[in-house]
């Protein structure tokens, strides 16, 4: 029988049909009160799945197993968040940290998209191995010194459904990102409530561009979820803050960024886009943002919304779509596949080779691509990123007390560091006011000086100078010195 695996993550539980034909061995039902079945991650067996089933989520399941994959100084394990009754699968990676994993916080990574897999995170951002692209190593992987599990355990979970080696055994989707932040909090709480190694240990949920829409959401599920938790006396998430790089959070801000970027100074010091260009791109900037705000701000519309974004797009978006650069680092021309990076093709040879899908445990015969169209279509169909401001999830985790960390590399267009620098400026939550007077300062790294940064006990908005929108990849060591700080309440 294969074994079937997915990814690293802690959190979820489901509930699969009886005609499943996978292995059933180490079954464990965590009941819904405090004396729920204790298990400890190490005792998990590598040959077949151990499957958690929850009581109090009797739509879901989690089948985790550990695996030799990627980084051998620590345990591994991947495995599949099963969800309505089993019908479709998530995939994650779990890595334990390399410092101290029995006392560590817990990150969860998402990549963006949406409908790209987090895959790309680990293997070319802030795993514990990069894909090899010298073609030196054995296993055609290489070991990361800059990986974020040197200081936290960490999960990375493909996300929402039909993305990386997630799937659906009918072709089910999941089109909103509320609706995947129900799967991603069982997933959490089947995880903790039944490895108790973990259970109250701090949560931070992180990722990059579409991840500034889904992140916020899901946390605010989380703790919401949380106040119905304490009313009933059953444990709680400890989700202590939300880490968003290059984030699609603030629409209105979005494109007087992206003319920044091109026609002013607030990326290269000479402006690249031609000259025409960006009058044309001036001169349609005020028109593309009163029809944003009459559209989809003020009270969104959804046909008008979307002629609203097809105008902006049209006017302010195709000169730098057909200037050749990558969207993602401007510094750079657009190299390999649509994404601009070499590395991506090399992620998706790699993970369909056949003994790596085996060492996996994967168990879709679909091949894996980096980025599905399909979830991205679908999402766009359903104007996930326009018809709720993503903001007003931020404002309302700081005036809860969660934490919440927005940095951005200088040199990314898509979802570039001034759209993001103007959207939190205007953020209106508890302590703004505060955070207005707060002072630009340096920070450095061995140092050097790695960007500016901002920043109150609740909120820190930090720039990574010389990076692009995956800013581990670009700046491994700063990201690293940047999260290890944060996840101990330390000044950047």
């Amino acid at each position: 029988m294969l074994v079937k695996i997915a990814t690293f993550l802690l959190f979820a539980s489901l509930c699969i049909a009886a005609n499943s034909q996978e292995p059933l061995s180490n079954v464990f039902n965590v009941p819904s009160s405090s004396d729920a079945q204790q298990l400890h991650l190490s005792s998990l067996g590598s040959d077949s799945f151990t499957i958690l089933n929850h009581s109090r989520f009797p739509n879901h399941r989690v089948r985790v197993k550990k695996t030799q994959f990627c980084d051998s100084t620590v345990n591994m394990y991947t495995g599949y968040l099963d969800v309505d009754a089993g019908a479709k699968h998530l995939f994650f990676y779990f890595f334990e940290s390399r410092n101290d994993p029995f006392r560590d916080d817990i990150i969860m990574w998402i990549n963006g998209g949406p409908g790209c897999s987090s895959s790309m995170g680990l293997l070319m951002e802030l795993g514990p191995c990069n894909i090899d692209m010298s073609s030196t190593s054995k296993n055609g992987t290489l070991w990361n010194p800059h990986s974020w599990n040197e200081a936290a355990n960490i999960f990375f979970l493909d996300q929402p459904v039909g993305v990386g080696f997630s799937y659906a055994d009918f072709g089910e989707t999941i089109q909103t990102t509320e609706e995947a932040a129900k799967n991603v909090h069982a997933f959490i709480t089947i995880f903790f409530e039944t490895f108790t190694q973990f259970s109250g240990r701090p949560l931070h949920l992180s990722g990059e561009s579409y991840g500034g829409r889904y992140l916020p959401v899901f946390a605010s599920e989380i703790y919401d979820q949380n106040v119905i938790t304490k009313r009933e006396s059953r444990p709680e998430i400890n989700l202590q803050s939300v880490i968003i790089g290059n984030g699609n959070t603030g629409i209105s801000t979005l494109y007087p960024g992206r003319y920044e970027i091109e026609c002013g100074t607030a990326a290269l010091e000479t402006p690249f886009q031609f000259i025409s260009t960006c009058v044309r791109m001036k001169m349609a900037l005020p028109r593309c943002q009163q029809l944003m705000k009459d559209s989809c701000l003020d009270q969104f519309d959804m046909i008008n919304c979307r002629a609203a974004i097809n105008f902006c797009d049209s006017e302010l978006s195709t000169g730098m779509w057909t200037s050749g650069r990558n969207v993602y680092d401007i510094s750079k021309m657009c190299v390999g596949d649509d994404l601009c990076y070499e590395e991506n093709t090399a992620i998706k040879r790699y993970l369909n080779l056949p003994e790596t899908r085996a060492l996996l445990g994967v168990e879709t015969p679909k091949n894996f691509t980096p980025c599905s169209p399909e979830v991205g279509e679908n999402f766009s169909l359903h104007m996930d990123k326009y018809n709720t401001p993503t903001h007003l999830y931020v404002a309302g985790l700081l005036d809860r007390n969660i934490r919440v960390l927005i940095y951005a590399g200088t040199f990314d267009w898509q979802c570039n560091w001034l759209s993001n620098k103007l959207w939190v400026d205007a953020l209106e939550w508890r302590d703004a006011d505060q955070y207005r007077r707060a002072e630009w300062r340096d920070w450095n790294v061995q140092g050097r000086k790695a960007g500016e940064v901002k920043s109150t006990p609740l909120l820190t908005f930090a720039t990574i100078r010389g990076a692009g929108h995956m800013v581990p990849h670009d700046k491994p060591e700063e990201a690293l010195a940047m999260i290890q700080r944060w996840l101990k309440h330390e000044s950047l």
